[in-house]
């Protein structure tokens, strides 16, 4: 894990450390108050399950502080990763932070918590429509929204200077050996159908097996699928191409770099994400659990995020607070959609992606 960053995206805010007390009384109430408030909690311990490169450091920090606790954090790289670790018998976690259709997943199988939406006021912070959108959860029963976006494309413009905003640059022979795709089966698969014209979701054999054979022909390009190194490999000029999430390219960058760079969504579209809090089922601190979602949707802590994440927000009392543009915007998302739960049929999309990876 990345020493300045919980969820490493990019360098951690620098803390400000100017505040001085000015009276002698002041300090002795301050300290009463908080004495007070983390009474009874010394020891307690909340353990948190995220995505690498997802919440800036301090975040996290300026909790514990409020609260008088210490978060015990952890990473994963994908759903699947996390999903396995779950249900091999990784116990301990609190939180964690699945997709909308992995929400569905582990709801389905008595996982998850429900959510106590008396106990997490700052979640009419969420932008109403957006919120109406979530099929996987209607009425965030089990979960709370964190993040909305789309995996898209980053592009080397000094290697790269003449591309078109489609799918279609993962077939181009002139760039053999220099793409990488994510280690992803939906991502790439909801790609593949999107070019198409099909659903990210789609559950039709025959769509699926065109889709199959557009990644063989990606795979033949490509130097790997790749979720975890392919932000360190783009910025050491190794890929000249990825797939990507934007924010674990970009936070590898410096500011000379960036202006070479550009990301976009294809014009296809692809699969749009809603990353989601749940707390699981077999979590000891429930109520904890339920502080850190509300402590996360606060306008000023949500903005600190999308500021360090240079992404959308969709906490609509952050908006007015952010200070940095976002890489890219909700309009760019048009052609997108929410992956969602296959149920049986994720048994089709898991062999073909196997035999992709095994080269069939």
């Amino acid at each position: 894990m990345n020493g300045d960053a919980v969820h490493g995206r990019r360098s951690a805010m620098k803390r400000n450390n100017t505040g001085r007390f000015f009276a002698f009384p002041a300090v002795l109430v301050l300290l009463a108050l908080a004495l007070g408030g983390c009474a009874g909690r010394e020891g307690k311990k909340l353990h948190v399950y995220n995505w690498t490169y997802y919440i800036p450091e301090e975040v996290v920090r300026a909790f514990e502080k409020e609260k008088g606790v210490k978060v015990v954090y952890d990473v994963f790289a994908s759903n699947e990763e996390m999903f396995a670790k779950l249900k091999a018998g990784g116990a301990g976690y609190d939180i964690t932070f699945p997709s909308g259709d992995y929400v569905s997943i582990m709801a389905g199988q008595g996982m998850l918590e429900k959510i106590d939406h008396a106990k997490v006021p700052n979640l009419a912070q969420i932008d109403p429509q957006i919120r109406a959108r979530l099929g996987f959860d209607p009425g965030q029963e089990y979960s709370v929204p964190f993040m909305m976006g789309a995996a898209g494309v980053v592009v080397n413009k000094k290697k790269v200077p003449h591309f078109e905003k489609s799918w279609s640059i993962f077939a181009r022979p002139d760039l053999k050996g220099r793409m990488t795709l994510l280690d992803d089966m939906r991502e790439v698969l909801g790609a593949a159908l999107k070019t198409r014209g099909y659903s990210v979701n789609s559950r039709n054999p025959k769509e699926l097996a065109e889709a199959k054979e557009i990644v063989r022909g990606w795979r033949n390009q490509i130097v790997k699928f790749d979720a975890e190194t392919f932000g360190k490999g783009f910025a050491a000029g190794e890929f000249f191409v990825v797939h990507a999430y934007a924010e674990n390219v970009y936070q590898e960058l410096d500011e000379a770099m960036k202006e070479d760079v550009e990301f976009f969504i294809p014009r296809e579209g692809g699969a749009m994400y809603m990353d989601c809090m749940v707390i699981l089922k077999d979590g000891k601190n429930k109520d904890l659990a339920h502080e850190f979602i509300d402590f996360i949707h606060r306008p000023d802590i949500y903005a600190r995020i999308v500021d360090f994440l240079e992404t959308l927000s969709i906490n609509m009392g952050a908006r007015e607070l952010t200070t940095t543009d976002p890489i890219y915007d909700i309009d760019d998302l048009v052609n997108c959609e929410f992956l969602e739960d296959l149920g049986p049929d994720v048994e089709m999309y898991d062999r073909i992606w196997q035999e992709i990876r095994v080269g069939k």
